[in-house]
C-alpha cells in the first residue's frame, strides 16, 4: 500500500485533479441518461461498458500524467505516425467493420467490444502537429510563411486523405480540420491566412452545391446533399433522411423547461428504437432534454465547458509551446464534437455520426477522451511558477 500511496500522492499535487473531476462529473451525467436510455432494452450491458470504460479511462489518465510527451514525441515521432497509419489502415482487413454507412470499425474476436480508430488517432495527431509548429518555430522560421503553411497542411491533408478513402467520415475530417485550425490559431499564424482558407471553402461549397451537383443526374439522390437540404426544409423527406433530427427535436421540445423527470420521458422510455433513434450515442442530449429540460441542458453543457475552459487554462500556463499547442488542440476536438452534436440534435447541423464528449455510450471513446485529458494533466504537472513565466511564450 505504501509504494502504491507514493505516486498517487505524487499525482494529487501535480496532476489536474479539477479537470479529473470535471471528467468525473460528466461521464456519471453521461451514465445516468445511458442507464435510461437503454432502460426499456431490459439490458446493462451499455451501463456496465461505459462503467469499465471510464474506470479504465482514469486509469490512463493518472499514468499518463507522469509521461513528459515533449520528449516522448521528440523520440518517437515516426512510430507514432505509423502507429496512426497503420491503426487506420487495419480496417482495410476482415477485422474492419462498416456501421452507418462508414467503415470506421475494428472488430477483434478477442474483445468484447469494438474500437474507432479516427477516435484513438486523433492523439497521436495532436501530439504530431503540435511538434510540427514547435519544430518550425525553434528553427527560426515564420509561422505564417507559406513554406511553413504547406508542411502543416499537408500532414493534416494527408490524414484527412486517408479517412475520407478509407472510412468516408465526413465527420471525423470536420473534427480533424477544426483541430488543426484551433491549434494554428494558438500558434500565431496571422489572421490573412485564416480569412482566405474559409473563403476558399466557401466559395468552393457554393460552386459544387449549385453550379457543378445540380448539373449531375445524381443530384437528387445524393445522401450528403440530402442532409444539408434537409436542413433548410424540414419538411423534405421527414420520415427518411429527416427523421432522426424530426425525433430529435420533438424529444427536446417536449421537455420544456424542467424535463418530465428521470426515466418519464415518453420517447426515451419508449420500447421501440424508432420513437428515439440512437439514443444512447448520437442523440442522448435529446433524452438529457427530454427528461431533464433546458435546465438539464444547461447543466450538461456548462460542465463540458468548464473542461474546455480548464484545458484552455493548462495552455496558457504551459511551460513551453509544445504543452501550449497540445492542452489547445484538445480544447479544439471537444469545442467541435460538443457542437457538432449538440446542433445536430437541435436540427441546425446535419448528422455526423459524432458522439457527445463523455456523455454518449462508446467505450473507445471514453478511454480515448480520459487519455487525452491525461495528456492535458501532464502539461499541468509541467507548468512554471509564475515569476518564471516568459511572458513572450507563444501562449500569452
Amino acid at each position: 500500500m505504501k509504494g502504491l500511496s507514493s505516486p498517487l500522492q505524487e499525482f494529487f499535487k501535480k496532476g489536474d485533479v479539477l479537470l479529473l473531476l470535471l471528467c468525473l462529473f460528466a461521464s456519471g451525467y453521461g451514465i445516468l441518461l445511458i442507464f435510461s436510455a437503454t432502460r426499456s432494452s431490459q439490458n446493462d450491458r451499455e451501463v456496465i461498458i461505459q462503467c469499465i470504460a471510464v474506470l479504465l479511462g482514469v486509469l490512463i489518465y493518472i499514468l499518463l500524467t507522469f509521461v513528459d510527451f515533449q520528449l516522448f514525441v521528440e523520440k518517437n515521432w515516426k512510430w507514432l505516425f505509423a502507429f496512426g497509419v497503420v491503426f487506420i489502415l487495419l480496417l482495410l482487413t476482415p477485422f474492419g467493420k462498416t456501421i452507418g454507412g462508414n467503415r470506421n470499425w475494428l472488430s477483434f474476436p478477442f474483445l468484447p467490444v469494438n474500437i474507432q480508430p479516427n477516435e484513438v488517432v486523433k492523439i497521436p495527431f495532436i501530439l504530431l502537429l503540435s511538434l510540427q509548429i514547435t519544430k518550425i518555430q525553434q528553427d527560426g522560421r515564420d509561422i505564417s510563411s507559406f513554406p511553413a503553411l504547406i508542411q502543416m497542411g499537408g500532414f493534416t491533408a494527408f490524414m484527412l486523405g486517408l479517412i475520407a478513402g478509407i472510412c468516408g467520415d465526413m465527420g471525423m475530417c470536420v473534427v480533424y480540420s477544426f483541430i488543426f485550425i484551433v491549434t494554428m490559431w494558438s500558434a500565431g499564424v496571422k489572421v490573412r491566412w485564416f480569412v482566405l482558407g474559409i473563403s476558399a471553402i466557401v466559395i468552393g461549397f457554393l460552386v459544387v452545391w449549385f453550379l457543378i451537383l445540380p448539373n449531375t443526374e445524381a443530384w437528387d439522390s445524393l445522401y450528403l446533399v440530402k442532409r444539408f437540404r434537409v436542413l433548410f426544409d424540414h419538411n423534405y423527406d421527414p420520415q427518411g433522411i429527416g427523421f432522426q433530427q424530426t425525433r430529435s427535436i420533438l424529444a427536446i421540445g417536449s421537455g420544456q423547461i424542467f424535463g418530465k423527470g428521470f426515466l418519464q420521458g415518453n420517447m426515451t422510455q419508449s420500447a421501440y428504437e424508432s420513437t428515439l433513434p440512437a439514443r444512447d450515442t448520437d442523440f442522448i442530449f435529446a433524452v438529457c432534454g427530454e427528461e431533464f429540460g433546458m435546465v438539464g441542458c444547461l447543466l450538461l453543457l456548462l460542465i463540458l465547458s468548464l473542461i474546455i475552459l480548464r484545458c484552455m487554462w493548462v495552455s496558457r500556463h504551459a511551460n513551453s509551446p509544445f504543452y501550449s499547442y497540445v492542452s489547445m488542440g484538445m480544447a479544439g476536438m471537444l469545442i467541435v464534437q460538443i457542437a457538432a452534436n449538440v446542433g445536430m440534435c437541435l436540427f441546425v447541423f446535419p448528422v455526423m455520426g459524432l458522439t457527445l464528449p463523455f456523455i454518449s455510450y462508446g467505450g473507445s471513446s471514453i478511454v480515448t477522451l480520459y487519455a487525452a485529458m491525461g495528456i492535458v494533466s501532464s502539461a499541468k504537472a509541467r507548468t512554471l511558477p509564475s515569476w518564471l513565466r516568459d511572458r513572450n511564450h507563444p501562449s500569452y
